[in-house]
């Protein structure tokens, strides 16, 4: 998935999904520094954009730590 301007290219990024009641907790790590963020989004909301969603903030939070 390519997202504008995004800074982890070519970086392995690890995605899980885990439903719970009407939620759904979406964890995303990236390989490289062992970063973890989560968040949580409505059940009836499209992968894609859980996926989005988590990769934006992954990313945010390793420009945060500045390991990007």
């Amino acid at each position: 998935m390519k997202v504008k301007g995004d800074t982890l290219v070519g970086r392995e990024i690890i995605i899980e999904f885990y439903p719970v009641g009407n939620t759904v907790r979406v964890s995303a790590m990236d390989v490289k520094t062992l970063t973890e963020i989560s968040i949580q989004g409505p059940r009836s909301a499209p992968e894609e954009t859980l996926k989005l969603n988590a990769i934006k903030r992954l990313s945010y939070v390793l420009k945060k730590k500045g390991l990007v």
